[in-house]
């Protein structure tokens, strides 16, 4: 199973909850971040790093010889990666998307395979936790390219141990990289807090997630500031809350060094067990729906 811990924003608690379960599943897991812009599940998780691959993207190389500038590939790019200027052929690598689109159509073959280095995958273990992590290269824009490279290994994972299951620290948001990583989930948590900005950000990861049709529970970190907003829209949307985490200083003082708090605060264990098990329920019963609909 694959479980995606999402957030609408930033700074709601997302890598807290994700190192926290980690910390305490009790079946064979892989802790993984797709926070590839600002990866920091290893802050926590204090992973042993034991190989680290270059990840790369295949963009166009041209060979002016043969181009006949007949403006093609240009015309079927929708990212301006490369165009035509007079009699030149120009190609912006940090533009490409890595579609392979522009090889396929060049009928003078002026086109091949290169690539550039988007950044790197790193493989470790924390405790009995495998850990993926990918890290977008300094200035990097696409992260999309980066994440299914990493989403590409999870098959090798279930494969050799298909009882094994996956946890997915997400990006924050609802742009293409958040969404590259929950629409393969079996189950997404949304963390949001009690606030208005957490509110607003978290009925807008509702809106862009719930046509996935990917069961859906809430957790509340920071309970008892702002209002009651958040939990009257989730009884009105019929999402579950399946967590609440308070607001207490103990536990900012145990993120702010690098502690997992569910196991630096004994009261919180039982909450991430009860969310554990609705997790696994919710993913469980999507699952005997799918065979039967079968």
């Amino acid at each position: 199973m694959i479980y995606a811990i999402a957030s609408g924003k930033g700074g709601t608690g997302k890598t807290t909850v994700a190192s926290s379960l980690v910390s305490l599943w009790d079946r064979p897991v892989t802790a993984v971040d797709l926070d590839v812009e600002e990866p920091n599940l290893h802050l926590f998780l204090k992973p042993n790093i034991h190989r680290t691959d270059p990840a790369y993207i295949e963009i166009p190389e041209a060979d002016e010889s043969k181009c006949t500038l007949c403006r093609i590939c240009s015309t079927l790019c929708q990212f301006k990666a490369i165009t035509v200027m007079g009699d030149t052929l120009l190609i912006f690598p940090e533009m490409c998307h890595g579609c392979g689109g522009c090889l396929a159509v060049c009928p003078e073959g002026a086109l091949t395979p290169g690539r550039r280095q988007l950044g790197e995958i790193c493989h470790g273990q924390a405790g009995d936790a495998r850990f993926i992590m990918g890290r977008l290269r300094v200035g990097e824009a696409m992260s999309p390219p980066l994440m299914r490279q990493v989403k590409a290994l999870f098959g090798d994972i279930t494969a050799k141990d298909p009882q094994a299951d996956i946890i997915v620290d997400a990006p924050p948001g609802v742009s293409c990289p958040a969404v590259s990583a929950v629409i393969d989930a079996d189950c997404i948590v949304l963390v949001t807090e009690p606030t208005p900005f957490g509110f607003h950000d978290f009925k807008l990861a509702w809106e862009a997630f719930s046509p996935f049709g990917i069961p859906m529970g809430a957790v509340i970190n920071r309970a008892g500031i702002g209002d009651d907003t958040v939990k009257r829209f989730c009884e009105d949307k019929n999402i579950p809350i399946w967590a609440e985490i308070p607001f207490d200083r103990a536990i900012a003082e145990a993120y702010s060094r690098g502690e997992v708090v569910a196991q630096a605060l004994a009261p919180l264990k039982e909450t991430f067990h009860q969310l554990r098990r609705a997790m696994r329920q919710a993913a469980q019963t999507r699952q005997e729906a799918a065979t039967c609909a079968k």
